[in-house]
């Protein structure tokens, strides 16, 4: 099987949109563009495709950093730019269609750039030696009695 490769060219706030016309001038479309937060770093990855090659330009910012938009070169960003900026928080100034963070709604403002948290389980309750031994649940307690009746039994009293 073929892997193809995958560019990824680093660019800056100040080279943004000048790198994205150049790949408009030389017929890629835009694929996506993708946010994930970082510690404090924002990355952002738009994805181009031409003749099923990729090409991606990654920004990285920290937060407060205002991004460029790219809607001046491919109009259908609107809908990314947007959505970056109602989960993340990002700031995206020049937006054609800009929906001033009510694209998307949440109940939690930008609810992709708050602190993680990691939820751990809590460890389960050790099995005392005569259960564990006899095979059984402990601490299981049922007065329901088993269902024996076949299946063809059950669906006539269905009926």
């Amino acid at each position: 099987m073929h892997k193809e490769e995958q560019t990824i060219t680093e660019v800056g706030v100040d080279n943004l949109v000048s790198e994205v016309s150049k790949m408009y001038d030389e017929g890629y479309r835009l694929v996506q563009i993708g946010c994930g937060k970082y510690d404090d770093i924002f990355e952002i990855n738009y994805s181009f495709d031409k003749d099923c090659k990729f090409v991606n330009l990654r920004l990285k910012i920290t937060e407060g950093v205002v991004v460029p938009s790219i809607t001046g070169v491919y109009l259908c960003a609107f809908i990314y730019e947007n959505e970056i900026h109602d989960l993340f928080g990002v700031s995206i100034k020049d937006i054609a269609i800009d929906f001033k963070g009510n694209l998307i709604r949440t109940s939690v403002k930008n609810p992709f750039n708050t602190p993680t948290v990691t939820k751990v389980k809590a460890a389960k309750p050790a099995k005392s030696e005569n259960a564990a031994a006899a095979g059984a649940k402990p601490d299981v307690k049922s007065d329901a009695k088993p269902d024996t009746k076949p299946d063809a039994e059950k669906k006539k009293e269905e009926a």
